[in-house]
């Protein structure tokens, strides 16, 4: 009898499209964890500065200088991590940025000087930078081209909602537990501990295509996709400088107004305003792009005007409902930004995108508040406030402007 010979079958290896199609959903919120708990970092030492201020003994500028050093980290970080992520992978950037954020719980937890919070804040900052570069991207990566929608939400929103976590975390515990600062940071490092565990899990694999070019510069876009950038930058950067400012003067504020330092209720303060950031995403997030930076630049110049109003009638109310606004102002103009450059994007070049995106967002948002600081040494923090306000109000006019005109690039849904 002839012998029927069978040709064994050809299996493809599944590429990173299809790998990221299987991947289960809830994946995609677990890959998200790693930056909700940098974020958890770079704000818990918001309600903490009037401890140290009493302890060690700074003026508010130099408070702003200490704040900003975190802003000077995130640029340099954002010059290489982005780059390196597209290039040689995203865990690679990810671990030793964990690893730099346990270094600052370290400092943080034992600081008994201004250099050491500088240099604690610089390490958080170099972190932060590679999270919102290599970590929302590849919170995209393992979301797969058919869920990016979904994706933009959950990196953004991982972001934000860390980012009130901290503060919140940071209040309670150091009023509540003993060795204030030592207990806040030992809780972080634990949560930085487990976000390592999921990063070395995490169902992401080293790109197929690497872009070309240097390997340290200023973060861009490809050719085509610069107006996409610039509608993101013109919404994005007002709304977080809006949020940097309640963050690194907001507790002098309350002590103003209020005539305390209660640690837990600046830190709830920070926590409602990134609570309003996170839960207007999930509200807008099937409106179209152009609808979602315009009501964020609304929102930013809406809570401007209402921290004038605060700071000039000492209501405790109207600060807090400017501190929501300006939640609401940044949550938008993110999500915005990202959506935008999540669609038009290809994966070689997204977390270099993402770099450019928060370039732009917190440079201004790192020299405004600083300088309102200073600002408000020399002329009181009434009139200082007033004045950063007043000028943030119009940048935020100006982003909605921008938005308002834009047609093709923000009319498709979100």
């Amino acid at each position: 009898m002839p012998v029927t010979r069978t040709t064994p079958v050809q299996t493809a290896t599944p590429g990173p499209a299809a790998r990221a199609a299987a991947t289960p959903l809830w994946w995609i919120w677990l890959a998200a964890w790693p930056v909700t708990a940098v974020f958890v970092l770079s704000n818990a030492a918001t309600p903490l500065y009037v401890l140290w201020q009493h302890d060690i003994g700074f003026s508010k500028g130099t408070l702003t200088v200490v704040f900003a050093c975190y802003i000077v980290g995130l640029i340099g970080s954002l010059l290489v991590s982005g780059v390196l992520s597209d290039r040689v992978g995203r865990k690679p950037v990810l671990l030793p940025a964990l690893a730099l954020g346990l270094a600052a719980c370290l400092i943080f937890g034992t600081a008994t000087s201004v250099a050491a919070l500088i240099v604690a804040r610089l390490f958080t900052g170099i972190a932060v930078g590679a999270v919102v570069s290599a970590g929302m991207a590849a919170v995209t990566d393992v979301a797969g081209p058919e869920r990016k929608r979904t994706a933009a939400l959950l990196a953004s929103c991982a972001m934000v909602f860390g980012a009130g976590l901290g503060p919140l975390l940071a209040g309670a515990l150091s009023e509540l537990a003993p060795a204030p600062t030592g207990t806040v940071f030992a809780v972080e490092a634990v949560v930085l501990a487990s976000a390592v565990l999921v990063v070395l899990r995490m169902p992401v694999h080293r790109p197929e295509a690497r872009a070309a070019g240097s390997w340290i510069r200023v973060p861009a876009v490809p050719r085509g996709s610069g107006r996409q950038l610039v509608l993101g930058i013109a919404v994005f950067a007002p709304g977080i400088t809006a949020t940097s400012f309640v963050l690194s003067l907001g507790p002098s504020l309350l002590s103003g107004l209020l005539g305390t330092t209660d640690r837990i209720v600046a830190g709830a303060m920070a926590f409602v305003m990134f609570l309003a950031a996170t839960g207007v995403q999930f509200a807008v997030q099937r409106l179209r792009r152009r609808t979602i930076l315009t009501a964020g630049a609304t929102a930013t110049a809406l809570s401007m005007a209402t921290l004038i109003a605060a700071v000039h009638t000492e209501a405790v109310a109207v600060l807090v409902l400017a501190a929501l606004l300006a939640g609401a102002g940044q949550g938008m103009g993110q999500l915005g930004g990202l959506s935008l450059l999540n669609a038009g994007i290809p994966p070689q070049r997204l977390a270099e995108a993402n770099a450019a995106l928060n370039v732009g967002g917190y440079l201004p948002a790192g020299l405004l508040p600083v300088s309102a600081g200073y600002l408000s040494d020399a002329v009181g923090l009434t009139d200082g406030a007033t004045i950063f306000g007043a000028v943030l109000l119009a940048l935020a006019v100006l982003g909605g402007l921008v938005a308002l005109s834009a047609r093709r690039e923000v009319t498709d849904p979100a």
